[in-house]
C-alpha cells in the first residue's frame, strides 16, 4: 500500500493531516521529549510527535501531570524539535498554564517559540474563548476531551467517560463547541469506541483516540508505554509493541516502525486495547 507520507523527509502539517481524514488514511503519533528519539520517530515516519505533559510521569518521576511547569514543556519541545524534520510537533500546556487568555497567549508563545506547530490543551465548552484567541494569533489547538488527566481530581481517577447517554450527549455538545470556536483536532481519551467512531464521522476536523477504538483518524501512545517501561500497570489501551508475544525483542526504531504500520493498516488497537 502506498501512503501520502512514505517520504519520510517530507513535512507533515496540518493540511497533511485534513488531507488524511478526508483520504480516509490513518497517521500515527507518539510522545516524545528529547532529540535522540525524535531522530528514530523520524526515521519510522511517525507523523506526528506529542510533546506531552505525561513527562511529568515518565521522566520526572512525578505521581500526575500537574507539577509540570510552561518551561519544561519549552524545553523538552525545543529538544524534540532540534531532531525533526519530518513530523508535526504538538505541545501540551502544562496544568493551569492557559486559566486566563493572558496565560493562554503567553503559554503557547513560549513553546510555539521553541518549536512546537500546534498547542493542546484539556476541557470542553469552556476552553471556546481561549481556543477563539489563539487562532487569531495563528496558533492552531488540539483539544482533549474524555480523560483529561489535568482534571484527574474532579474526575475521581482516570476513568472512561461517555459511557451513559447524558455523558455522551455532554461529550458529543463539547466536541461541537470548541470545532464551532475552531479547534484544529480533537483528541479522545478512553471514550467507548462506538462513540469515537460517531465523533470522528460527524466532525471535519481529524480526530486522534488513546482508549477511544479503531475508527478515529489517528492514533496516539505514550512513547514509554508502547516500549514496556511501565512505571504502574499499563492501561486497557496500551501495548508493548518492543517485545512480541514470543518475549522476541526488536530495536527501538523498528517498534516505531510497527506501532506506524499497525495504525495505518488498522491493526491497532484491537478490540482488545478499546473499551
Amino acid at each position: 500500500m502506498t501512503y501520502l507520507a512514505d517520504k519520510p523527509t517530507a513535512p507533515i502539517t496540518l493540511a497533511t493531516l485534513n488531507k488524511y481524514k478526508a483520504a480516509g488514511e490513518k497517521f500515527s503519533c507518539l510522545t516524545c521529549y528529547d532529540a535522540s528519539f525524535a531522530a528514530m520517530m523520524q526515521a519510522a515516519d511517525i507523523d506526528t510527535i506529542l510533546v506531552g505533559d505525561s513527562l511529568g510521569m515518565v521522566v520526572q518521576g512525578q505521581s500526575s501531570t500537574l507539577p509540570v511547569t510552561v518551561a519544561d514543556m519549552a524545553y523538552h519541545t525545543a529538544n524534540v524539535a532540534r531532531a525533526n524534520t519530518h513530523a508535526l510537533i504538538m505541545t501540551d500546556l502544562p496544568f493551569m498554564s492557559y486559566a486566563t487568555l493572558d496565560d493562554a497567549i503567553a503559554s503557547s508563545r513560549a513553546v510555539m517559540q521553541a518549536g512546537a506547530q500546534m498547542v493542546k490543551i484539556e476541557g470542553g465548552r469552556n476552553l471556546v474563548p481561549i481556543i477563539k484567541t489563539l487562532a487569531d494569533h495563528g496558533v492552531p489547538t488540539c483539544v482533549h476531551l474524555g480523560l483529561t488527566p489535568q482534571s484527574v481530581n474532579v474526575l475521581g481517577g482516570y476513568k472512561v467517560q461517555g459511557r451513559t447517554d447524558e455523558a455522551a450527549q455532554k461529550l458529543l455538545d463539547d466536541c461541537q463547541a470548541v470545532v464551532d470556536a475552531g479547534a484544529a483536532v480533537l483528541l479522545l481519551e478512553c471514550v467507548p469506541a462506538d462513540l469515537a467512531r460517531t465523533i470522528t464521522e460527524r466532525f471535519a476536523v481529524p480526530v486522534i483516540g488513546i482508549g477511544a477504538g479503531v475508527d478515529t483518524d489517528g492514533q496516539v501512545l505514550v512513547m514509554h508505554d508502547m516500549l514496556g517501561v511501565y512505571t504502574r500497570k499499563p492501561a486497557k489501551f496500551v501495548k508493548d509493541f518492543l517485545t512480541d508475544g514470543n518475549n522476541h525483542s526488536r530495536s527501538i526504531q523498528g517498534a516505531f516502525e510497527l506501532y506506524h504500520q499497525s495504525v495505518k493498516n488498522k491493526n491497532f488497537p484491537t478490540d482488545a486495547h478499546s473499551f
